[in-house]
């Protein structure tokens, strides 16, 4: 629905229709995630995780709208991989993927079987061991002084020079107990594919993950991926090459061992957080950010895939075409 895209009262309008909808249909996904971990052997869910959505999209031409909780901010956690395997990219371009690959995993996002099994070349960028093997990139780009800055650099710079604010809890819980993501490195390293410091990178993921937004500042971050070639960074077109990189990765792996699902059920690219944020991305159209801190057993946003998908629904957006014309 590319009128939608340009219309920022029918957007807006829109948006507070998904909220209502996810508000209503909260009580009985809280019910089925509660019976999920009952069946699973795992603590139940919090009904108050369930009571908080929010969603912010931003395009070209009609600018940002947004609904619901859209203000709260939250650790972005793994979405911060995207803009860090951007950064990778303008780098180091194709030689990047002489270092990790480009599949799906198959595993949990910690595991360390794959790495393992393919002597400490992880299978995507967006699992973890692929992000530490990022990391130890942007590590070397800038010397000792920058080497935790450029995620935030990024993103300051699509938030028009506002450098975001990084989260306490996060840069103290992930400092004590990352220690599977030093076996990680360690594996990795053990295999010639870790230049620095296992110290060093986990100081750059941290700070990474840690980097605090509400749905409004994520949505906004996520601009650079909606680039067609036409506009954003210079208009360039190598740019909007890597755009089409990020997105492919994101599309297959962004979710972890929920892609193949939410590909069927939304249709777009996505990166998901444990922060509860999804950023999701409608080529040359929009970015859309949305938050809900309930996680799935995938560990994706409970709320945050449901209204995603019924903003999909809603607009007709999606990467596999239109239904309605």
């Amino acid at each position: 629905m590319k009128d939608l895209a340009q219309n920022r009262a029918q957007l807006q309008a829109v948006l507070h229709d998904v909220v209502d909808q996810v508000r209503k249909t909260a009580p009985s996904i809280y019910r089925e995630a509660v019976e999920t971990a009952k069946a699973e052997d795992r603590p139940a869910p919090r009904r108050g995780d369930f009571e908080r959505f929010g969603i912010a999209v931003v395009t070209r031409e009609a600018g940002l709208a947004a609904a619901g909780n859209a203000g709260m901010a939250f650790p972005i956690q793994s979405i911060s991989k995207v803009f860090a395997l951007e950064i990778a990219l303008e780098a180091m371009g194709e030689k990047l993927w002489e270092r990790m690959g480009r599949e799906p995993s198959g595993d949990p996002f910690n595991s360390i079987i794959d790495l393992e099994r393919d002597k400490g070349i992880p299978r995507n960028p967006l699992i973890n061991a692929g992000a530490l093997v990022v990391c130890d990139i942007l590590v070397g780009l800038g010397g000792d002084t920058d080497q935790n800055r450029h995620v935030v650099g990024l993103i300051a710079r699509m938030l028009d020079g506002q450098a975001p604010d990084l989260h306490p809890d996060v840069m103290k819980s992930d400092r004590m107990g990352g220690n599977l993501n030093r076996s990680l490195m360690f594996m990795t390293k053990h295999h010639g594919n870790l230049t620095h410091s296992v110290e060093e990178v986990m100081d750059a993921y941290i700070h990474q993950c840690a980097i605090k937004l509400d749905c409004r500042g994520l949505a906004k971050a996520g601009r650079f991926l909606m680039d067609d070639g036409t506009a954003g960074e210079n208009g360039s077109v190598a740019a909007a090459r890597r755009a089409r990189r990020v997105l492919s990765i994101m599309m297959t792996c962004g979710l972890y061992d929920g892609a193949g699902e939410f590909a069927y059920r939304v249709g777009l690219p996505a990166k998901s957080g444990v922060g509860g944020g999804i950023l999701a991305i409608v080529p040359e159209r929009a970015s859309i950010a949305v938050w809900s801190p309930a996680l799935d057993p995938m560990g994706n946003s409970w709320l945050g895939t449901v209204g995603l998908e019924l903003l999909a629904e809603r607009t007709d957006w999606s990467v596999f075409g239109a239904i309605r014309h």
